[in-house]
């Protein structure tokens, strides 16, 4: 396993959800983090986090966020990708106004960080990339086409990923949950919040992916809350 201590970490999406709850796991092992946010709700900086404005819709934001992160720490070690939305775009909506919109954040955002910070992934050697894609980047199950879609391609894009920056140390995984207990999931009335994953789980085990060994790689990580057939 990797030494977690002062690697330097960014998180998209680290205000709420399942960024926040990775965010202060990656803290408490450790890490230094740059957390990536719209709105700051409670984040505080000291020397170990940095909080930086991030707006996962524009690629100035981003470069703006890998160039402040390099300016503060010296270094980008690792990269978790969280940031995303969850709009309704069924097959027939004619509107792909929220279409459009998922494609921004849930596949340019993390394209854009993911390219931005890959020069630095590479310098250090053991860069590692974590992207939250989903089981619905696995299968369709509900009439979020639109979702699913942007789910898929990320998981091409962590194939990507991996391919371009496996000589260079760098590891990536695309973890794919179901249902999370968190904001996003408030519409959802077939399982109780209780009984879906929590965000602090997926925080564990974001840590272990980004502290394997270069030779201890997990491609695609499924999580599930129900059971469902083996994909």
């Amino acid at each position: 396993m990797l030494d977690p201590r002062d690697r330097v970490v960014m998180i998209s999406g680290a205000s709420r959800g399942i960024g926040r709850a990775v965010a202060e796991r990656l803290l408490a092992s450790g890490f230094l983090v740059s957390a990536g946010v719209r709105e700051k709700r409670g984040l505080r900086e000291d020397e170990r986090l940095m909080v930086h404005r991030y707006d996962a819709e524009s690629l100035e934001s981003a470069a703006e966020w890998v160039a402040a992160t390099m300016a503060r720490f010296g270094r980008i070690q690792a990269l978790v990708n969280a940031a995303g939305i969850n709009p309704k775009a069924t097959l027939e909506d004619a509107d792909e106004a929220p279409l459009d919109r998922m494609w921004e954040v849930n596949v340019k955002g993390p394209l854009r960080l993911s390219r931005l910070s890959l020069p630095h992934l590479r310098a250090c050697g053991e860069g590692r990339v974590a992207t939250f894609a989903s089981l619905s980047g696995k299968r369709v199950k509900n009439e979020n086409v639109g979702y699913a879609i942007s789910k898929f391609a990320v998981l091409a894009l962590n194939q990507a990923i991996r391919r371009e920056g496996w000589d260079a140390g760098i590891r990536a995984t695309a973890i794919c949950p179901s249902f999370v207990a968190t904001d996003m999931t408030g519409w959802v009335k077939t399982v109780a919040p209780a009984e879906m994953i929590q965000p602090a789980d997926l925080a564990r085990l974001t840590e272990t992916m980004l502290l394997l060994p270069a030779n201890a790689t997990v491609a695609e990580l499924l999580v599930n809350c129900r059971f469902e057939e083996l994909l």
